[in-house]
């Protein structure tokens, strides 16, 4: 049993005494009053615990730096950005694959139909939120259609498609019922099954949702573990020795996936510049085994 909570707040003046008592070296006050000013103060929190050297009286390892903790934000923010654009161009191109080759061979309509459907409990689920998420879009192209258009009560899925959330894209997919044509979006991306794929869309929906939240990255426990395979059509890694729920997996996936529609791309360059910048920003922080760039994919 818990007991009650009786913390008041305090001003960011305090704060700073009181990470200076718990042993962070400060040396610009007035600068460290200015970030915490426009970046809150448990915000932070998730970055300086990896510089703790106890959790639980958050005392600080000797020689942390206050400015190594901005450092490590920064470093976090601005992959955030870059992990968010790759991931764009993944979830348009994903959308369009599976609405094209479930739409020719299964109808315009098949997310309602629970013939097409593994499990119908996941099903109801699924139509139910799917009606909500088109209930609230305002796309032109919705509005349009139900101005013309009372039957079905929802749009055809290549309209309909286009304004689900990811999560719910990834349960439509991994409920489907045909897996001949799972597996036909699988290998667009080069992936030998289906189940790789279904995976890794789980993965991404969790993964999008952190940059789109401005969730951290740095040193984030993920719920979901991506299936990694050890060998796949396309350049892909060798050494499986990582931490699994780390974000060093959910980067290489998206790389190999970003390499498929994109081979000529600069993800990983920029990832490399992006570590240039921070040097103080230590890979293992993000799951990353200690030959990563010795990898055929991170090369």
């Amino acid at each position: 049993m818990g007991v009650r909570y009786t913390n008041q707040a305090i001003t960011t003046e305090q704060q700073i005494d009181l990470l200076k008592g718990r042993g962070l070296f400060i040396d610009d006050v007035e600068q460290a009053i200015k970030v915490l000013d426009t970046i809150s103060y448990f915000r932070l929190a998730g970055y300086w615990r990896y510089f703790e050297a106890d959790h639980t009286t958050h005392q600080f390892r000797d020689g942390c730096r206050f400015v190594d903790i901005i450092d490590l934000y920064s470093f976090d923010k601005q992959l955030r950005a870059l992990l968010f654009t790759a991931i764009q161009t993944i979830e348009v191109v994903v959308r369009t694959k599976i609405i094209k080759y479930f739409a020719l061979e299964f109808g315009a309509f098949w997310f309602m139909d629970k013939k097409y459907a593994i499990n119908e409990a996941r099903f109801v689920a699924n139509l139910a939120v799917i009606r909500k998420e088109v209930e609230r879009s305002h796309d032109d192209f919705i509005t349009e259609h139900f101005r013309k258009y009372n039957e079905p009560d929802l749009p055809p899925v290549w309209k309909t498609l286009e304004v689900i959330s990811m999560g719910t894209l990834s349960k439509l997919y991994s409920n489907f019922s045909d897996a001949t044509a799972k597996h036909a979006v699988a290998r667009e991306f080069g992936l030998n099954h289906h189940k790789f794929l279904k995976s890794w869309l789980e993965c991404l929906a969790v993964l999008r949702n952190c940059c789109a939240h401005h969730s951290r990255l740095s040193n984030r426990v993920f719920p979901v573990k991506p299936k990694m395979p050890e060998r796949m059509p396309n350049t892909w890694i060798a050494d499986f020795s990582f931490r699994e729920q780390t974000l060093y997996p959910q980067l290489c996936y998206v790389v190999y996936w970003l390499n498929s529609i994109i081979p000529v791309n600069t993800f990983i360059t920029d990832f490399k510049q992006l570590l240039i910048k921070h040097p103080s920003v230590k890979t293992h922080l993000l799951g990353f085994p200690h030959n990563w760039e010795q990898e055929p994919l991170w090369r």
